[in-house]
């Protein structure tokens, strides 16, 4: 399985967590809730700032 994992910094709270690009259920902030990314059936839609990619996967075996 191919995708990205991000570290996404939450737009009320400042905390930053790290989210998986492709992710299929709505991903909230563990501090206070706010959602960081909805699934869209492919990549996610985060909302937040994108920090960094905190690790790179691709599709090559």
């Amino acid at each position: 399985m191919a995708g990205n994992f991000y570290r996404v910094q939450c737009e009320d709270c400042d905390n930053e967590q790290v989210v998986f690009g492709k992710a299929s259920t709505t991903v909230n902030c563990a501090v206070c809730g706010t959602t960081l990314a909805t699934p869209t059936g492919g990549d996610a839609e985060i909302h937040g700032e994108v920090v960094e990619t905190v690790e790179r996967r691709s599709t090559e075996a």
